[in-house]
């Protein structure tokens, strides 16, 4: 195995990779790849904001590759997108591979790896009915029979020819009810050496290839998991690359997200059945009954106390199910189907468990400030049907990506949007990290805590000169946005920029609602075509904006980061007013309070840092190429007049910027003749 001394620096592989891709050298890219290898080398984390046109992706990949070839170790490559994943995998590490073989003397491997239930189960495929899962809900829907039965057999016969098992590769997809008929989950699993088709288990494939990979390449989730669990999901490695850094603490917060609905009680006494006594099946099953009845007297919303009767019948279920899972007992010596059927009840009844205990454990702590668990009351499914569910959330997850990440593998953050109001602070208290000013007194003596991570923020700027590419327009003449949907003021304004811009515009909305409203208004009135998110599949609509230069697009949250579109098709990016979270979310306002209450001004460092970082990736639509031109147009004049204003424009890349209407309508018009 060759040492680092021995492989050539990361500037020679670098280079040897560009010329391989047909790229050109950006000064960003190397200093983001020297930054890199510094701080592997170092064993010091770093935060790296790389800005659109940048080449991110090789400015982490090249120089962790050589570590992993170097160190024969693993670097594990987070992602928050599947677009993300795909482009590593399918388009970057394979090139990238090629590229660098002849200088490290051997092909650098690369595999990608996702949750168990992103997998085909071949034990439940092959008709082991203890491990199907219940569709009692359809029972009296015919036609969503059929439609399972139809995407079921579709399963049935892509999995003779799959090599993989991996629901990805299931064009068109399945609904998730489908695929839980051939899968299960990490819990459900009897494990490789129990199971009678262990051998050729997808998953387990999936987990020895990323074993001997150099890199391994999951998504944002897992990687929580895998801080989370007591047992390890993701293989050995000593460097994580988290690549859209910006969505780190969403996701893991999801994933540490925990739900209880009187739907899971029940099918977790289902499940028990015969498997335990009858009695204390029906003490379960009864216990989610009740709950049921509790929770439909009850407001949705964040609870700061147990509501009257709900620890009560918190604590039946949770008496109850640990009966039940006493009853299910522990390992024992059965055949396969038996020992399938009982792990699966198992898995219900732990998870209905662990619920009940979170939730009553929240409330230990008098005080909500200081709980670990935020726990709320919210409803799922479609209007007409919606049902209560029960919700407990961290109120941080700074303490455990300090301890599970920070604390054990050296750790490259990057996006394209990591600083806000200027400074890496605001997402380093998130992710559990000092701020800066405490970082740079470590140096001295004494140290103010010697335990922190030591870590750097640097940004590499990007290729795109914006104050001559970009203008920001703050609409300060317009009244602030109100609750009753859109005024006939921004619809004025709206209908006068896309005009001027000859469509060519994309128009970011904070809800559906007012996308919607916005397109109703203006379809008649517009000279040129305007698409509305919802009207076709997402991907087909940003494709038909793309390929027609006069084509507008209004749509929502997830039209925020995932447009790429250069070109002619869109020099006008209009957003309508500040995406600051709802103000009824629970978890939002118990991270308000909760930093209140520790002097810290909570508004600022939890909803504006959340409009920031939208506002940031909304406004980097515009620039994808480097000829690229054009404005982004601000109608809430809030982000002009607001005492935090200054903030929010400070998060956004440096535009020229104005508030004269007349001047950005000439500019677009110059833009929509030329």
């Amino acid at each position: 195995m060759p040492s680092t001394r021995d492989l050539p620096g990361v500037a020679e592989l670098l280079e040897a990779a560009v010329e391989s891709l047909g790229g050109a050298r950006r000064e960003g890219q190397d200093a983001m790849a020297q930054a890199v290898r510094k701080a592997i080398a170092d064993h010091e984390h770093l935060a790296v904001q790389a800005g659109t046109g940048t080449g991110k992706s090789l400015g982490y990949l090249v120089p962790a590759i050589r570590h992993a070839v170097a160190a024969d170790s693993t670097v594990v490559v987070s992602t928050a997108t599947i677009a993300l994943q795909r482009q590593l995998v399918d388009r970057d590490l394979p090139r990238l591979a090629k590229a660098l073989t002849p200088l490290l003397g051997r092909t650098p491997t690369f595999a990608i790896l996702k949750g168990r239930r992103n997998y085909l189960c071949l034990n439940k495929l092959h008709g082991d009915e203890a491990m199907l899962d219940d569709v009692e809900e359809q029972l009296f829907d015919p036609f969503a029979i059929s439609a399972m039965g139809r995407n079921v057999k579709r399963l049935h016969e892509w999995a003779s020819d799959t090599e993989t098992g991996d629901r990805d590769e299931v064009v068109p997809g399945v609904p998730d009810s489908a695929w839980r008929q051939v899968s299960v989950s990490a819990r459900e699993c009897l494990g490789a050496a129990r199971c009678p088709v262990g051998d050729d288990c997808f998953a387990e494939k999936a987990r020895a290839e990323a074993g001997r990979a150099d890199v391994v390449v999951t998504n944002h989730a897992l990687l929580a998991i895998d801080a989370m669990g007591e047992a390890q999901v993701l293989p050995e490695h000593d460097v994580v690359v988290v690549d859209e850094a910006h969505e780190l603490v969403d996701r893991v917060t999801g994933a540490a997200t925990a739900e209880l609905t009187p739907a899971t009680v029940a099918a977790a006494a289902r499940r028990c059945g015969k498997l335990v006594d009858q009695k204390t099946a029906d003490r379960l099953a009864e216990a989610g009954e009740g709950l049921a009845l509790v929770l439909e007297d009850l407001q949705p919303g964040r609870w700061d106390e147990l509501p009257k009767g709900v620890s009560g019948i918190l604590s039946v279920i949770r008496d109850a199910a640990a009966a039940c899972k006493q009853g299910l007992g522990g390992e024992r010596r059965e055949d396969p189907e038996g020992a399938a059927g009982r792990k699966v009840a198992l898995a219900l009844v732990d998870e209905v468990l662990d619920v009940a205990v979170r939730v009553l454990g929240a409330f230990a702590e008098d005080d909500p400030a200081v709980r670990r668990d935020v726990v709320w009351l919210g409803e799922q499914g479609p209007e007409g049907a919606r049902t209560r569910v029960l919700r407990a959330a961290p109120l941080w997850v700074g303490g455990l990506l300090r301890d599970r990440l920070f604390g054990r593998s050296t750790t490259i953050l990057t996006s394209a949007t990591l600083t806000l109001g200027g400074s890496f602070d605001a997402l380093a208290r998130q992710w559990g990290l000092p701020p800066a000013a405490a970082v740079a007194a470590t140096a001295g003596d004494p140290v103010p805590d010697p335990d922190a991570p030591r870590w750097s923020g640097l940004d590499v700027g990007s290729p795109f000169v914006h104050a001559r590419s970009g203008i920001l327009y703050t609409a300060r003449h317009l009244p602030p946005p109100g609750r009753d949907g859109l005024p006939p003021a921004y619809l004025d304004e709206i209908a006068g920029l896309v005009e001027a811009a000859g469509g060519r515009t994309l128009g970011l909305f904070s809800s559906m609602r007012a996308a919607k409203q916005a397109t109703e208004a203006l379809r008649g009135r517009l000279s040129t075509p305007l698409l509305c998110q919802g009207d076709d599949s997402t991907m087909l609509l940003v494709k038909r904006f793309a390929e027609d230069d006069e084509t507008s697009l209004f749509g929502t949250l997830s039209l925020w980061q995932g447009v790429d579109v250069p070109g002619p098709s869109l020099s006008c990016v209009i957003i309508d007013r500040i995406p600051f979270p709802r103000p009824d979310d629970p978890l939002v306002g118990a991270r308000q309070r909760a930093t209140d209450a520790r002097g810290g001004n909570g508004f600022l460092t939890v909803s504006a840092t959340h409009a920031a970082l939208l506002l940031a990736q909304g406004a980097g639509r515009l620039l994808r190429g480097m000829d690229d031109r054009g404005v982004v147009a601000i109608l809430d004049s809030r982000i002009a007049t607001a005492r935090y204003g200054g903030f929010l424009r400070a998060s956004l890349p440096p535009f020229w910027q104005t508030h004269d209407p007349e001047k950005v309508r000439a500019a677009l018009t110059r833009l929509r003749d030329a």
